[in-house]
């Protein structure tokens, strides 16, 4: 958690020194005037930028996991092993006990059938291709812009840097939160009482867990990307600087 907030300081300080050097480059260090019409359309812009990308990863990640959950389930009902090893081991969280000798033997034979190779197939190919239209929208949106407007050009990189700054951090925080409270109810004695209501299989569990499938996503993929996305925006901008200069 702390590594991210590094990494977040650091995405911002590069940002920022590209953008100096692109108002050298594009503008010649004239000053941006915030109450220029096309300054101020880059600014909203790129205030938006960060949320559309994050949006993106996010569904990006929920498509890959349900391309991976219907791999798992078909594997499940082709192979009949599987479904023994999946009843013996609910039975035995059920009855709150650990595995027989003979139950996890059967267990770790199911676990020798299973498919392994497809989900890891599956989930590269899902994670490449669901991806590709964000990385579009970082390589295109400076591109579009700069060629109508280095002004609006600029006002989109500092509106991407500001925004996706104060987005990343919250959403590593928020999704670190989110998780750390899923293993703080884990921690708990299972109790079922309405008053008490902790351990794994309460309402309380079932509520963190639901907190943790959007927390992950939040600090491991929409947060760290937002990183690549505000220094390849400014990077962009500062190759394309020549060609719209003046």
């Amino acid at each position: 958690a702390i590594g991210k907030g590094f990494a977040i300081a650091s995405a911002a300080l590069a940002a920022l020194s590209l953008f100096a050097a692109y108002r050298g480059l594009a503008l010649g260090g004239k000053q941006l005037i915030l109450t220029e019409p096309k300054v101020l359309i880059g600014l909203l812009l790129g205030g938006m930028l960060p949320f559309l990308f994050s949006s993106m990863a996010m569904k990006a990640v929920g498509d890959a996991a349900m391309d991976m959950i219907t791999e798992v389930r078909r594997q499940f009902r082709e192979i009949p092993v599987l479904r023994e090893a999946l009843t013996l081991v609910a039975k035995a969280e059920e009855e709150d006990r650990p595995l027989t000798p003979e139950e996890d033997e059967k267990v770790q034979a199911a676990g020798k059938k299973t498919e392994v190779e497809r989900c890891v197939a599956i989930s590269t190919q899902a994670s490449i291709r669901r991806m590709m239209m964000p990385g579009f929208l970082a390589l295109a949106s400076p591109v579009v812009v700069g060629f109508w407007s280095a002004e609006a050009l600029g006002g989109l990189l500092a509106g991407t840097l500001v925004s996706g700054v104060m987005l990343a951090i919250f959403m590593s925080n928020t999704g670190g939160a989110w998780d750390n409270a899923k293993k703080q109810v884990e921690d708990q004695k299972k109790d079922y009482n309405p008053e008490v209501n902790t351990g794994k299989g309460s309402d309380r569990h079932k509520a963190a867990v639901i907190g943790d499938t959007v927390g992950d996503p939040f600090k491991d993929t929409a947060g760290p990307s937002l990183n690549i996305l505000i220094k390849l925006m400014t990077i962009v901008a500062v190759v394309i600087a020549p060609l719209i200069a003046g």
